[in-house]
């Protein structure tokens, strides 16, 4: 055998296997039964005390928090730092780590029931949590909505095999990754949902 058929060999070889090694990136998300969905207009993001955003990555920060407007505002939700009915918070795990999610209905079918959890909901007929452990590989994009009326997360969103590299490519995987994160949120505002249709 010549050594270059060798060398081909042991290449394709090491391709097709680090092509069965590779792991998909997970994306997931879960909300609250006792998110208001229907009424959510306007969000802010979440701020620290120095102005600076909570639980975000300072490399990507802007372009995760560009893409996040960007598909919130194209599902009819506008930007209010005054009184907004939701809060966004984000973050970037580096590395591989153990999350617990829940087994849960599609959040657009319990949009469509119209009905919403809370203090007074009888405890027969409240739903269930069905807890799932995931293992997310690779660095994790986390993105929350909270409520902001009673701080209680209503939704987050999550997207593993996120590496939080600097340059270009990490803003791609970013952008890519918020959404496939908000495809699993597609809500729209309350207002977008009002408006008349064009004819």
């Amino acid at each position: 055998m010549k050594p270059t058929a060798t060398v081909a060999t042991v290449v394709l070889a090491l391709l097709l296997s680090s092509c069965f090694t590779a792991r998909e990136g997970r994306i997931e998300s879960d909300y609250s039964y006792a998110g208001n969905f229907r009424h959510y207009r306007t969000f802010a993001f979440l701020q620290g005390a120095d102005g600076t955003t909570r639980d975000s990555a300072a490399v990507l920060d802007e372009t995760v928090r560009d893409a996040i407007q960007t598909h919130l505002r194209a599902q009819g939700y506008k930007l209010n730092q005054r009184r907004p009915d939701l809060l966004i918070s984000y973050r970037v795990f580096d590395g591989a780590m153990r999350f617990t999610g829940y087994n849960q209905p599609d959040l657009m079918q319990w949009v469509r029931k119209e009905s919403v959890e809370d203090d007074e909901t009888p405890t027969d007929e409240r739903q269930g949590y069905d807890r799932v452990r995931y293992l997310l590989n690779d660095g994790t994009l986390l993105i929350t909505l909270i409520d902001h009326k009673n701080g209680r997360a209503v939704w987050q969103g999550y997207a593993s095999n996120v590496t939080a590299r600097q340059g270009t490519q990490a803003s791609i995987i970013m952008r890519r990754a918020v959404r496939s994160i908000f495809d699993r949120y597609r809500v729209l505002s309350e207002d977008y949902q009002n408006e008349p249709q064009m004819r």
